[in-house]
């Protein structure tokens, strides 16, 4: 008779495990897209979203809004064909971003730049939601 032990195994090893299989899985899609560094902030104006995206025209990207999403999609264009790299970490192709917004933003308030290599995307705050500071009147005595 084989008597089998069941080990414990500590919950983060687990964790740890299940996000290494989810990382191998995501690693082995097969993909030409690449993914820009994207910084998105709020402030009391809106919602900012950057995007780093240089050696571009502004008629290589594409800026589209739906509902609460904003989508980016472009393609950054090797300049010059080149036959051998000896160290490569520009990436060029096609390339998606999708923010997921936290209101519904009003697309002829949005405000899109694109300068020194950053597009900069500015969707101001529905005016119901609007912060305004609250200023208290002296008690009166």
């Amino acid at each position: 008779m084989v008597v089998k032990q069941r080990i414990s195994v500590p919950e983060w090893l687990e964790t740890r495990a299940e996000v290494w299989r989810a990382f191998q899985w995501n690693a082995s899609r097969p993909t030409s897209a690449w993914n820009p560094p994207t910084d998105v902030y709020e402030n009391e104006n809106g919602v900012i979203v950057q995007v780093e995206i240089a050696g571009m025209r502004p008629e290589d990207f594409n800026i589209t809004l739906d509902e609460r999403r904003l989508v980016v999609t472009g393609i950054r264009r090797d300049p010059e064909p080149k036959k051998t790299y000896y160290q490569m970490e520009i990436s060029y192709g096609e390339f998606r971003i999708e923010v997921d917004l936290p209101w519904r933003a009003d697309p002829d308030c949005v405000e899109a730049t694109y300068e020194a290599g950053f597009l900069r995307v500015f969707l101001p705050r529905p005016a119901a939601c609007r912060i305004h500071p609250v200023t208290r009147k002296p008690a009166e005595t």
